[in-house]
């Protein structure tokens, strides 16, 4: 069974300034310009020291582990 066309239009059940209030409160990061990242472009982790994405950071810190790990060459 189809609803009928109401006539009229119909009010908003919640205000509209209530929605964009708590889309503000839930995205607070969202409003100012997303950094990107030195390495490969993409956006940069937020609070972040380094301008790098999440991506690019774990692979700095696996590098970073990967030469700690390298035994010295014995001749």
């Amino acid at each position: 069974m189809k609803r009928k066309p109401q006539a009229g239009g119909e009010e908003p059940v919640i205000d509209p300034e209530i929605v964009e209030g708590a889309k503000r409160m839930a995205e607070p990061g969202r409003l100012k310009a997303a950094e990107k990242c030195t390495v490969c472009g993409s956006e940069a982790a937020p609070n972040a020291a380094e301008q790098l994405c999440w991506v690019c950071r774990r692979l700095k810190i696996s590098a970073w582990r990967d030469v700690e790990q390298q035994v010295p060459v014995q001749e």
